[in-house]
């Protein structure tokens, strides 16, 4: 199975990390702990067995030479370097001699070897760059070097190495444990992330301990009971369109029969008009944005088709500054209908103080790079603006601020649909004031 490693921007904040960290922590914990008692319990035993290794090599070694015939001492010592890798080499002043690592255990070792074979006796790591485990001896007024290789002086400590391997591989095994524990989460939330975003994720798989199988189970109901009232919900929509629409529209053609008045007449058209377009903001308010038909958007393109078609109303004025291109992935539809909604409220409530005019400023650049790609939509009218402390109700379904934005007919659904559309794509929208009066709604949509 493989395990991948969470960002590690993310240290802070995953459970990956915090209950790998924890196991690392108890690990390291109970390894400095064994390894103090360890080397406290064995640290003697080990002394002493080094320097009894020591301690008979260089015996026996002197014992040879001491006692082997001059003419042979050639021989023996070429013995002593084929089998036993044991080397002889007479002391100088001038050699250069490297002290041995300073550690208890090779402190209390070298003790017992002086104690064996003099208080002059010397040790070095490395003798004329030559390393190895040398100690010197005497024979008669001779001085020599005896080198063993450093193989036959670990044997006796190699439980060391073996101590680093034990907390190398229980780190790597909390790391797979702290993986197998955030798999299932980290699962679960992919999938709640793809709910929050419109989709339906594939069921969990309701295996693994206790718990895990109750969470999947739990989640995969609520997924397919959203999607059963998805479903419902659509039936409902076509429903109130066609129930609804229907005797508006024979309303509509009453009225054109009916002997009234002109002024009366164009009243009642009105009228039904504007519950028309209640009707169709109600629909577009619940109607679902499936993430299936997402397709490549040129933002440019499609504002710049929106601000044509606003700018030719007598009370618009559209000033646009767009680039040649901003390729977004999206419902080309919604996004118009976006854009379309946050001009009509402009147009309805924006328009600039003295004027019968409503001057909206269309604004559209790329910002970043790679994955911090974004495409930025700009919308600002020159009208009066709203107070700072009410402009989050502005996003808020049934929300009109008449008192600060003027009168207007409608259900106060536009900027709700105009957020909700956006949750859907995964973007931000920022509405604040605007430095000379007005609003300025800003869209930041992932760029392509």
């Amino acid at each position: 199975m493989k395990i991948r490693l969470p960002r590690l921007g993310s240290l802070s904040s995953g459970l990956f990390w915090r209950t790998f960290l924890l196991l690392s922590v108890l690990t390291t914990l109970s390894m400095s702990a064994w390894f103090g008692v360890i080397n406290f319990v064995q640290r003697e035993p080990l002394a002493q067995q080094t320097a009894a290794q020591v301690v008979s090599v260089v015996t026996i070694t002197r014992a040879a030479l001491t006692h082997s015939a001059p003419d042979l001492r050639n021989e023996l010592l070429f013995e002593l370097v084929s089998d036993e890798g044991i080397r002889i080499f007479t002391m100088d002043d001038s050699d250069q001699v490297e002290p041995p690592p300073d550690s208890a255990l090779m402190r209390d070792s070298q003790a017992l070897v002086r104690a064996k074979l003099g208080a002059d006796t010397r040790f070095s790591s490395e003798v004329n760059g030559v390393p190895g485990y040398w100690v010197s001896f005497k024979i008669a007024d001779d001085r020599y070097w005896l080198m063993l290789e450093r193989e036959r002086v670990r044997e006796s400590v190699e439980w060391l190495g073996w101590a680093g391997v034990v907390s190398v591989v229980s780190l790597l095994g909390a790391a797979l444990i702290s993986g197998l524990i955030n798999l299932p989460l980290k699962r679960l939330t992919a999938a709640a992330r793809e709910v929050a975003q419109g989709r339906h994720p594939e069921a969990l798989p309701e295996v693994g301990p206790l718990e895990v199988r109750q969470a999947n189970r739990s989640f995969n109901q609520m997924v397919d009971d959203l999607q059963q009232v998805e479903s419902d919900r659509a039936v409902i929509l076509a429903g109130i369109s066609h129930d609804l629409r229907t005797p508006l529209a024979r309303m509509q053609l009453e009225v054109e029969m009916a002997n009234l008045s002109s002024e009366a007449r164009e009243g009642m058209q009105s009228d039904i008009a504007q519950m028309d377009a209640i009707i169709a903001q109600f629909l577009d308010y619940a109607k679902p944005t499936e993430t299936s038909s997402f397709i490549n958007v040129d933002m440019a393109a499609l504002l710049a088709e929106c601000a044509h078609e606003v700018g030719r109303q007598a009370d618009v004025r559209v000033t646009a500054e767009l680039p040649e291109q901003a390729q977004v992935l999206g419902n080309s539809t919604d996004l118009k209908r976006v854009i379309a909604n946050l001009m009509e409220n402009a147009r309805r409530y924006g328009k600039t103080p003295g004027k019968d005019v409503a001057e909206i400023d269309i604004k559209c650049f790329v910002r970043g790079m790679h994955t911090a790609k974004r495409v930025v939509v700009e919308v600002q009218d020159h009208g009066v603006g709203v107070p700072d402390a009410q402009i989050a109700q502005l996003l808020k379904p049934f929300t009109r601020l008449d008192t600060a934005r003027g009168q207007a007919n409608g259900a106060g659904l536009g900027l709700a649909i105009v957020d909700r559309v956006l949750a859907r794509h995964d973007a931000q929208l920022e509405v604040v004031n605007r430095e000379g009066g007005g609003l300025k709604f800003t869209i930041i949509l992932r760029a392509l």
